[in-house]
C-alpha cells in the first residue's frame, strides 16, 4: 500500500496513462476494420482528453501565518531539500497561487499586476491575455533559483487609502478588518493580483493543481476565488494553528467561503497545524497528546464537523524530518496522516469518478461498434441465403435476380427523402436547445441581476434579483430537458419505421440528463448567497468590487452552459452516425451483392467460390466480435484494477 500523497497520486497517474494508451489502440484498432464512425471518434477522442487531462485541484486555505505554504512545501516539494514556496519569517504567499503543468508553456513564473482590479476583465478573461503578465523563466533543475524567483508571490507594495479602496484592500465602513497604516499613511497591498507557476514537477505533469489562497482580506476581495476556483477544488484543505486555535478571522472564512452548503462539509478538511508548539519538555508524551485532542475536539466542535475531519500536524517538522530523513520526526510529526488522508480521500473518489465516467463512454463505445458487426452478419447471412438459392439455377435466374436487388437499391435510394426529413426536424429541435444555452440568453437571463448589483449604493432587491435569475437559468435546462425528451421520442419513433422498411437496427441514445447541471447551478448560487449577507453590503456597494462579481457569475454560468451543451452535441452525433453507418453498410451490402451476382454469371463455378468466402467472412466477423468484446473488457479490468477504498472516514469530493 502507497503510503504517501505522492506515491497514491503516481498510481493514478499510472493508470491514467495506461488507460490512455489503451483507448489509444482501440481507436486504430477500429479505424483498421472499419468500424471508426464520426459520433465513435468523438467520443473515443473525448475520453482520452478526459483521462489524460483530467486535472485534480487541491485548494489551501488560511488565514495568515497559519503555516499554509510550508505544509505545502512538506506534502508537495521536500523532495527539493529545501523549502521552494516562500514560508519563512516575514515572507508569506500575498496573492492566490496556481501551481500546475501544461507542455505547451516553458518552466515559468506568470503574475498578474493587482492594478488590474481596476480595470473591468474578470481573472478569467485575463488569462486569454498572456502578454499582460509579468513573465519569470525558471530553471526547475536549480532549486535555489526556482525558490528565489517564487518568492515574488510574497512581494508588496505601498498606496494610499484611497488607492487601497478602489483595490478592493480598504472598507472605511469595517475598520477591524482593515490593514494597519504606516507612519505616513499608506497602505500595504500585494504587488500581484494572481500568479501561475508552470513548472513539469512530477505531481503536477499528472494533473494535479494546486491553490494557495492568501488571507480573508485578500479572498474577500477577489470574488473569483470563492464563486469558481475554490468551489471547483476536488480538495479544500483548511488550516488553523494549534497556537491559536479558531480565531474570529478563521471563523469568517469558514462561514462565508468554505461551508456555504453544509450538506457538502466533508469534502473539506480541517488541519490543525504547529503541534510542535504543544510539545512541552514539562509535559510526558500522553499529556500532549492529550492537549492536542482536546484542540481538536474543540475545532470540530466550533466548526461543525465530526472530530474525524480535523488531523493535527506540524509541517514545519514534517518538512524537516523528510529533508534530514528522520523517520522518527516525521511519525510525530503526523504529517503522513494527512498525507494519507488527501490520498485515500482525493486518489479514491477522483478514480471512482473518473472510471465510472470512462465505463460508461466504454460500454456505449462497445454497443455502437458492435450494432455494426451485427449489421454486418446479418447481411451477410441474407446474402448466404440469397446465393445459395442460386445453386442449380440458370442464367436467367441469375439474371432475375441481379434486376431485384438493382431494384431493392433504386428503392432503397428514393427513400431517402424520409432520412432528410428526419434530419431536419432533429436539427430544428437541436437548434431551439442551443438558443436556450447559447450566449445571447445567457446574457438575457442576467441583465436583471447585472442591473441590481451594479445600481449604485446598497444593492436593494438584489437577492430577489439573484433568485429570479436562477430560477429562470434552472426553468431553461428544464425546457432543454423537454426538448431532449421530444428529439428522443420523435427519434424512437423514426427509426422504429426504417427498422421496419429496411431492416434496420436503429436505437434512440439514451437522452442526457441535465439535473447535474441544475445541481452546478444551485452551488453557485449557494456560493453567491454569501455576498448578499448584511456583512457584506459595503462591500457589495463598491461598484468595482459589484463588477468582478458580475463577470466571475457570468463566466462560471457560460462553463455550466457549454458543458451541457457539449453534452447533447455528442448526444446528437451518436443518433446521426448510427443512421450514417446503417445506410453506409446498407450500401455497402447492396454492392456487394450486384458484385457477388456479376462474378457468378461471369465465371463457372464462382457462386460455390462466392459462397465459400462469405462463410469465411462469418467467421472473421464472429473473430471481431470477440475481439471488441475483448478490448472494451481489458479497458474496464484497467479501471477497476487501481481502484482506491479510502483508509479513513474523510470522503473528499
Amino acid at each position: 500500500m502507497a503510503t504517501t500523497f505522492n506515491e497514491q497520486f503516481d498510481e493514478l497517474g499510472s493508470w491514467r496513462r495506461e488507460f490512455a494508451l489503451r483507448l489509444k489502440l482501440l481507436g486504430e484498432w477500429m479505424k483498421d476494420h472499419e468500424l471508426l464512425d464520426a459520433a465513435v471518434e468523438e467520443r473515443l477522442r473525448r475520453l482520452e482528453t478526459q483521462v489524460r487531462s483530467d486535472k485534480v485541484m487541491v485548494a489551501f486555505v488560511a488565514e495568515f501565518s497559519r503555516g499554509k505554504s510550508e505544509m505545502i512545501n512538506a506534502v508537495f516539494f521536500a523532495g527539493y531539500g529545501r523549502r521552494i514556496m516562500p514560508a519563512s519569517a516575514g515572507r508569506t504567499t500575498m496573492c492566490p497561487t496556481e501551481m500546475g503543468y501544461d507542455p505547451e508553456v516553458p518552466p515559468c513564473l506568470r503574475l498578474l499586476p493587482i492594478e488590474t482590479r481596476l480595470e473591468p476583465q474578470a481573472l478569467m478573461e485575463w488569462r486569454q491575455a498572456p502578454e499582460k503578465w509579468v513573465r519569470i523563466d525558471l530553471d526547475v533543475n536549480n532549486p535555489h533559483q526556482l525558490a528565489a524567483s517564487l518568492e515574488k508571490v510574497s512581494e508588496v507594495r505601498k498606496v494610499t487609502q484611497e488607492e487601497a479602496r478602489a483595490l478592493g484592500f480598504w472598507h472605511p465602513d469595517n475598520p477591524q478588518d482593515n490593514p494597519v497604516l504606516d507612519d505616513k499613511g499608506m497602505v500595504e497591498v500585494p504587488k500581484w493580483r494572481h500568479a501561475l507557476i508552470n513548472i513539469a514537477h512530477p505531481l503536477l505533469k499528472q494533473g494535479l493543481v494546486i491553490l494557495d489562497t492568501p488571507g480573508l482580506n485578500a479572498i474577500g476581495a477577489e470574488p473569483e476565488l470563492t464563486v469558481s476556483l475554490i468551489p471547483q477544488a476536488q480538495a479544500v484543505v483548511f488550516i488553523l494553528g494549534a497556537d491559536t486555535g479558531v480565531t474570529k478571522s478563521d471563523l469568517s472564512i469558514w462561514r462565508e467561503h468554505l461551508i456555504t452548503d453544509p450538506a457538502n462539509s466533508d469534502a473539506r478538511l480541517v488541519v490543525l497545524n504547529k503541534i510542535d508548539t504543544l510539545w512541552d519538555a514539562l509535559s510526558t508524551p500522553q499529556q500532549q497528546q492529550q492537549q492536542i485532542e482536546r484542540q481538536k475536539a474543540d475545532t470540530a466542535s466550533i466548526l461543525g464537523i465530526p472530530p474525524s475531519q480535523v488531523i493535527a500536524v506540524s509541517a514545519q517538522k514534517g518538512l524537516v524530518a523528510k529533508v534530514t530523513k528522520d523517520a522518527s520526526l516525521l511519525e510525530q510529526s503526523c504529517l503522513p496522516v494527512l498525507e494519507n488522508a488527501l490520498g485515500r480521500g482525493i486518489m479514491g473518489k477522483r478514480q471512482r469518478i473518473l472510471g465510472n465516467a470512462m465505463a460508461q463512454g466504454i460500454a456505449e463505445l462497445r454497443a455502437e461498434t458492435g450494432r455494426v458487426i451485427n449489421i454486418r452478419k446479418r447481411d451477410l447471412a441474407e446474402q448466404l441465403i440469397e446465393l445459395k438459392g442460386l445453386q442449380g439455377k440458370n442464367s436467367t435466374v441469375i439474371k432475375h435476380m441481379r434486376a431485384r436487388i438493382a431494384e431493392e437499391q433504386a428503392e432503397f435510394d428514393r427513400g431517402g427523402a424520409k432520412i432528410h426529413a428526419v434530419r431536419s426536424v432533429h436539427l430544428r429541435l437541436l437548434r431551439d436547445v442551443f438558443e436556450l444555452l447559447g450566449p445571447k440568453r445567457l446574457k438575457a437571463e442576467m441583465k436583471q441581476l447585472s442591473e441590481a448589483l451594479l445600481q449604485k449604493g446598497l444593492k436593494l432587491g438584489v437577492k430577489k434579483a439573484y433568485g429570479q435569475t436562477f430560477e429562470q437559468l434552472r426553468a431553461n435546462l428544464t425546457q432543454v430537458q423537454s426538448l431532449s425528451a421530444e428529439i428522443f421520442s420523435m427519434l424512437g419513433g423514426t427509426f422504429k419505421q426504417l427498422n421496419s422498411e429496411y431492416s434496420f437496427s436503429l436505437q434512440a441514445p439514451p437522452e442526457p440528463q441535465m439535473g447535474r447541471f441544475i445541481t452546478d447551478l444551485d452551488a453557485i448560487e449557494a456560493s453567491h448567497l454569501q455576498y448578499l449577507s448584511l456583512g457584506n453590503a459595503f462591500k457589495l456597494a463598491q461598484p468595482e468590487f459589484a463588477d468582478r462579481l458580475v463577470r466571475a457569475l457570468a463566466t462560471r454560468l457560460r462553463t455550466v452552459n457549454e458543458s451541457a451543451l457539449a453534452e447533447i452535441e455528442l448526444w446528437s452525433k451518436a443518433a446521426a452516425a448510427q443512421l450514417d453507418a446503417q445506410m453506409r453498410e446498407r450500401r455497402k451490402n447492396f454492392s456487394r451483392r450486384i458484385e457477388a451476382i456479376d462474378r457468378i454469371h461471369q465465371a463457372a463455378g464462382g457462386l460455390e467460390e462466392r459462397i465459400t468466402e462469405f462463410e469465411q467472412q462469418e467467421v472473421v466477423l464472429d473473430q471481431l466480435e470477440l475481439k471488441l468484446v475483448e478490448l472494451t473488457s481489458y479497458l474496464v479490468a484497467a479501471r477497476d484494477a487501481g481502484d482506491y477504498e479510502p483508509t479513513v472516514d474523510l470522503q473528499i469530493a
